[in-house]
């Protein structure tokens, strides 16, 4: 009964990553028209140098089928870099788009998006890992330096040997491409160790964040109105 239940189960699961990458790929499609033939001429070509090499040396099956089996990898590994491309491309320049990145970076690394805001909607997310504290700002480079010292001020009142970096979202001078945020931060020196990192969140998290700061309005709640994730009334 448990083999055909987690038979069934895996069953389920194939057609929704199917259409998963179905998805995925018309959605680079959009961004990039050429993206079926480059990931086709990859494959095939792969598949093609080994089955040469095979008939060479006598054995084209065995090299066929490894040729079949890279070919597929090497087309994958093509196909997910030309996708994340393109997925970088239409998020640049939305709101936003840093914190979908940081949620992205990798295990190890805690994200607070929008910590610090501004009325222009310039906006400041939070991730905490073993490299210490990373700010990441979106928005003018002028206003969200004064938002990055604010936000650093604050912190320092509740941690103080944690190192802190900054990022600006951006094209310009001293900025870092939107889709070059996760890079910047996974080659950033590890200096904590997991307790510190945990303590450092603790911390952190105490201090509260924009959303779970933001002042309540007095009176009734307006209908259709929802209170914030971690808001509480007071």
């Amino acid at each position: 009964m448990a083999r055909k239940a987690n038979t069934s189960s895996g069953d389920a699961a194939n057609p929704g990553r199917l259409k998963q990458i179905a998805l995925t790929y018309k959605m680079t499609r959009k961004a990039d028209p050429k993206v079926g033939l480059v990931v086709a001429g990859v494959g095939i070509g792969v598949l093609g140098v080994l089955l040469a090499i095979g008939f060479l040396i006598g054995h084209p099956v065995y090299l066929g089928i490894l040729g079949f089996v890279l070919g597929l990898l090497a087309a994958a590994v093509v196909f997910g870099r030309r996708a994340e491309r393109a997925a970088f491309g239409q998020m640049e320049g939305q709101p936003g788009a840093a914190a979908a990145v940081l949620q992205n970076v990798g295990r190890g690394w805690t994200t607070t998006p929008a910590v610090a805001m501004n009325r222009t909607q310039d906006v400041v997310h939070r991730a905490v890992g073993r490299a210490g504290i990373v700010l990441v700002a979106e928005g003018n480079p002028n206003r969200v330096k004064t938002l990055l010292a604010a936000e650093k001020k604050r912190m320092n009142r509740v941690v103080v040997d944690v190192p802190v970096h900054d990022i600006i979202v951006g094209d310009g001078e001293g900025q870092v491409p939107l889709k070059k945020v996760r890079t910047t931060m996974l080659k950033l020196p590890r200096v904590l160790t997991g307790p510190q990192v945990t303590v450092a969140n603790d911390r952190l998290r105490a201090m509260g964040d924009l959303m779970s700061n933001m002042p309540l309005p007095k009176g009734p709640m307006p209908k259709g109105m929802r209170m914030p994730r971690g808001g509480k009334m007071r």
